[in-house]
């Protein structure tokens, strides 16, 4: 774009400019030809097509080259493109509202908003940056979500919407399916799940993807992560009740955790965020780092990352 001001400059990417054809040319047959004569990049690109393949033909122009400038800001910038591209799955932030006592209901279940207004919009506002959210049919069943962004400006981006539901119970009078011609709405169900109900919620605009269950039964969810990275969402937000945390936490699909509370006190017979866990004893070391902190008005969360996610 800067046509001649960009001969003998430098460019700055965040990922390695890729030298195989896509929907476009190579990157960097156009730097090459801009006459750019120093490039810096964050990341090697991990995709097999490219994986040092640009690097080393700007290198074998003639272009000075700097690799790995601001790398650790650039993963968390790219945490899902390069989750899909080397594992395979969705990079997953699992997303909690709690009570201070970590419940996030009382004991009848009723739906109760336990944060404010400003801590939902900030949830929203990280929604909107998540190419997918996944959530089960309990939930469905429990709160009827819309689950999109309701932001102002911010409904365009909301979530490709993903939820498990084994035998297809949710009804298509949820307000899932009010916003269909805007919004994808996909639901995992059993390989065995009724064809006629299959129909029905493909007929009021929603997807349905039959995958294999594990060994107790349940759907895989190893197969679901597999079938949402193959629909290319690489940022996927988990916004379920406990059994679905409790279950990716077991399997490690979980890589980020967004826990908000409010100072409210619930008591041990309301809901709990996790449900059971069975764990043995304290590893030697926590599963999980902060690595943001902060509030809104009374209401607090943490941002918080696997030490050992993405390379």
């Amino acid at each position: 774009m800067a046509g001649e001001a960009a001969r003998g400059g430098t460019a700055y990417v965040t990922l390695e400019p890729c030298a195989h054809h896509g929907q476009t040319g190579p990157c960097v047959d156009a730097l090459i030809d801009a006459g750019i004569a120093r490039v810096v990049v964050a990341l090697r690109d991990p995709d097999d097509r490219v994986n040092g393949r640009g690097i080393d033909r700007l290198a074998d122009h003639g272009i000075t080259l700097r690799i790995g400038v601001e790398a650790e800001a650039a993963r968390r910038v790219m945490a899902g493109f390069l989750s899909r591209t080397t594992r395979g799955r969705p990079f997953v932030t699992l997303k909690t509202a709690t009570s201070l006592d970590g419940m996030i209901a009382l004991s009848d279940g009723a739906k109760r908003w336990i944060t404010g207004q400003r801590m939902r919009n900030y949830v929203h506002l990280l929604r909107s940056r998540s190419e997918g959210l996944l959530s089960a049919v309990g939930t469905v069943l429990a709160d009827d979500p819309e689950f999109t962004c309701r932001l102002p400006g911010l409904g365009g981006d909301s979530p490709h919407r993903f939820i498990l539901d084994g035998s297809l119970r949710t009804p298509v009078t949820a307000r899932l399916f009010q916003s269909t011609d805007d919004t994808r709405l996909t639901f995992f169900c059993g390989e065995h799940a009724d064809a006629e109900t299959r129909a029905t919620l493909r007929g009021a605009g929603a997807e349905v993807t039959p995958v294999g269950t594990d060994e107790s039964g349940k759907l895989s969810l190893a197969a679901v992560m597999k079938a949402i990275a193959d629909a290319g969402i690489g940022s996927l937000m988990v916004e379920a009740g406990g059994q679905l945390a409790a279950s990716l936490l077991r399997e490690r699909l979980v890589d980020r955790i967004l826990w908000t509370s409010s100072q409210h006190l619930i008591g041990a017979d309301g809901i709990p965020a996790i449900s059971s866990l069975a764990t043995p004893g304290l590893p030697p070391r926590a599963s999980f780092s902060i690595i943001a902190e902060g509030g809104f008005g009374p209401d607090r969360f943490l941002m918080l990352e696997r030490p050992d996610e993405i390379d």
